[in-house]
Order: structure tokens, then sequence, then C-alpha cells
């Protein structure tokens, strides 16, 4: 096989591992950066700060269906293979995305629209709680010995992708789109294509075998019977090591991504084309230092990445939101992102091998997928609701960043008691 064959063959797992999460965190980055407008169309009101609320929680709502995804999921991907499961998961995204941009307005149907909106929500949720943990597992179980930090890593960076794919799209339509035609019509565009990108991505993932770890087990008959009885009798201590593991990666990202167009264009009062520029120069940054990472922890670890991350979100969280709150500047908004993407890097880039190496293949899909699911529902999806309620109510423009800093806190005190795994074999 020639050279270009085998680079050809060893991207094709990655490209269709990862594509499921571009569509899943394309809509999530799309829900979040039109909020304000779902808001106003579905949960209309004349008290300030409720409808974004509403929407916001909706937005967290979702986030509570991914344990049960991952149970479901990840059962299914640990008999049955992580290809299968995958697959499903990506079916059920792509139809609730779909769903979402032709779903008509309060306005139109009333009462049943945000209950539509909700339902779907449900289900983009339970298929997230499917699609992380498997493709961290998929991936890990496809890399080379030396380089799963780096193979690994592209899991997190279809994450950013799938975020700027998001912010590039509401960029152009907030800029181009006078706000009447983005509230009538302009809003549903971006859900309309995540359906395009779903079909791409079930295409390739039903043509590639499953991974060599998972069918070497299968032949030899390793298949666990109960992987959700096997994980929370012999590998506690794993589990409750993801939690706290994930805390700190989870609330930085909802809040320097998920969140930060909301609040600069909503808090700070930036126009919002200026706060989706943002973030989509974030974004960019953010993707380019993620492998980098990754690549850098096969060389020094996973370890030592995470402690940098959990302190920086600790030390740093309050400054540079202080910065920009002071400043109310292009320049300094998006230096201080720049910044706490930097520190997301820092997780992003180690944390899929390291999440693998906890647990052996015969539960990793499961292992992984329920306590990593727990976490973002209790401290990820619900930070964007969490820092608009904090601001709404204590009128302090920062509160929000005292929850940023003690999650870097629980995390960077989790990281201390981790074995270094960067050189163990996978299990």
């Amino acid at each position: 096989m020639s050279q270009q064959a085998k680079s050809r063959a060893a991207a094709l797992p990655i490209v269709a591992g990862t594509i499921g999460n571009v569509i899943e965190w394309y809509d999530f980055a799309v829900y979040a950066y039109f909020a304000p407008t779902i808001g106003a169309l579905f949960f209309p009101s004349d008290v300030p700060n409720r409808s974004l609320l509403l929407s916001f929680g909706v937005f967290g709502v979702g986030f509570f269906m991914r344990p049960l995804g991952g149970f479901f999921f990840g059962h299914h991907g640990d008999r049955r293979g992580r290809r299968n499961a995958l697959a499903a998961t990506i079916i059920l995204m792509g139809v609730s995305t779909f769903l979402i941009g032709i779903l008509p307005p309060y306005g139109r149907i009333g009462i049943l629209a945000p209950i539509a909106l909700l339902l779907l929500r449900m289900a983009q949720g339970f298929s997230a709680g499917g699609e992380w943990a498997g493709v961290a597992a998929f991936l890990v179980e496809y890399a080379r010995p030396d380089r799963r930090g780096l193979t690994g890593s592209w899991q997190q960076v279809s994450v950013g992708a799938g975020f700027l794919l998001g912010s590039a799209v509401a960029t152009v339509l907030t800029s181009t789109m006078a706000p009447a035609t983005l509230l009538g019509w302009g809003w549903r565009l971006p859900f309309l294509f995540g359906l395009v990108i779903a079909v791409v991505g079930l295409y390739l993932r039903l043509g590639l075998e499953d991974t060599p770890r998972f069918r070497a087990i299968e032949e030899t008959g390793q298949i666990a019977r109960a992987p959700i009885a096997e994980a929370f009798s012999a590998h506690r201590r794993g589990l409750l090591t993801v939690v706290g593991f994930t805390v700190s990666g989870t609330v930085g990202y909802y809040v320097f991504l998920a969140y930060f167009p909301t609040y600069v264009s909503v808090v700070l009062g930036l126009p919002m084309r200026e706060a989706s520029l943002i973030n989509t120069i974030g974004l960019v940054v953010f993707i380019a230092l993620i492998p980098l990472v990754g690549a850098l922890s096969d060389r020094v670890g996973r370890k030592p990445l995470l402690l940098a991350h959990a302190a920086g979100c600790a030390i740093l969280g309050y400054p540079l939101f202080l910065m920009m709150e002071a400043t109310r500047s292009f320049g300094v908004i998006l230096a201080a992102q720049l910044a706490g993407i930097a520190l997301e890097a820092l997780f992003s880039g180690p944390a899929p091998a390291a999440y693998a190496e906890i647990f052996p293949t015969r539960i990793r899909y499961t292992a992984i997928s329920v306590p990593y699911n727990l976490a973002v529902a209790a401290f990820g999806g619900t930070a964007p609701f969490i820092a608009t309620y904090l601001v709404a109510t204590t009128g302090n423009h920062l509160s929000f960043t005292y929850y940023l800093v003690a999650a870097g806190v629980v995390s960077f005190l989790v990281y201390l008691t981790l074995a270094e795994t960067y050189r163990a074999e996978l299990r």
C-alpha cells in the first residue's frame, strides 16, 4: 500500500467518527447564537429576560436527556459495536435538527410550539448522549499507541468545527439579513442545513468497519453481557473520576463558547454581528490549538496539561471577564476570549484519550458515556441558563464567573489524583 493510500485509510475513521460531532455541536451552536430570536418566537413575554431565560432553559433541558442517551447508546455500542451505535445517533440528531427548522412559532400554534421545541431538544439531547463518548472510544481504539492523544483530539476538533460552522453561519446571516427577516424565516436556514451534514455522516459511518479493538474482543468472545452493571460494580472509582474530570472542561466550554455571544451582545451591548465575529475568530484558533495540544499530550502526558487547564480557569476566570466589562472594546473582548479558548484547548486536546485510557474496551463506551453525560447535564448544559440567571437576578455582570472558578478548583483536585496513562497499553 502506498503512503498516500495509508494516509487516506488512517484519515477515513477520523472523518467518519467526527462528522456526527460536527452536526451535533453545529446545532447546539446555532441554537445558542439564535437563543434571543428563538425566545422571542416561542416564549414571547413582556418581562425583561424571561424569553431568553426560557430559551436557554429549553437548551439546558435537552442536556438532561444525555445520561439516558448515554445508557442506551453506551450499552448498544459495547454490545453491538461502536459503528452501529454512532450511525443511530446521527440519524436522530439530523432529523431533530431539521424539524426544529420547520417548527411553527407560538404566534401560529400557541402552546404547542414551545412543547414541540422542548421535545425536539430532548431528542437531540438523547442522541448527543451517545455521540461524544462513542466518538472518543472509536477514535482512540483506531489510533496508533503513540498517537492516541493526537488522534483522540480530533474528536474535540470536530466539536469546535461544529461550533465554528454554526458561528460562521450566524455571522453571515446576521451580517446580511435585516432583523425582521431573521425573525421571520432567516433563523430557520441553519437548522435545515443540518440535515445535509447528517446524511453525509451516515453514509461515511456505514461504509466503515468497526474499531480493531472492538473486533478483537468480539472475535474472542469477550463482549460484556451487561456493560452497565459491570461498569458500576467493578469501575465505580473510574466513573466518579470522569464526573469530576469533566466539570471544569464542560463549564469552561459553555461559558467561553455557547454563552459568550449572548453575553457580549446582550450584557456588554456590542452588535450581534461583532459578537459572532469574535466567536468565529476564537473558534478558528481553538480548532488549530487542539491537535497541537493532543500531540503534546503524547509526549509529556495528559495530567500536566489538564492541571494547567483547571488552574487557569480558577485563577483567570474572573479577571478575563472583568477586562471585557471594564473596556467593552472589540479588541479586548477578542483577546480575553482567546485566552479562555487557550485554557479550554488544554482540556480538549488530551481529554478524549485520557477518558478512554481509564477503562477496558469491553465497557469503554458505557463507562465514559454515563458519568460524562451526567456531568455535562448537571454543569455544562445548564451553564448558559445559570449565567443568564445570575446576571439577571444579582445585577452583577460578573457573578457567573464564580461558577467557572469553582469548576476549575473541583477539577484541579480530581486531576491531582489521576494516574498518568499516556504510555500505558490500551486495555
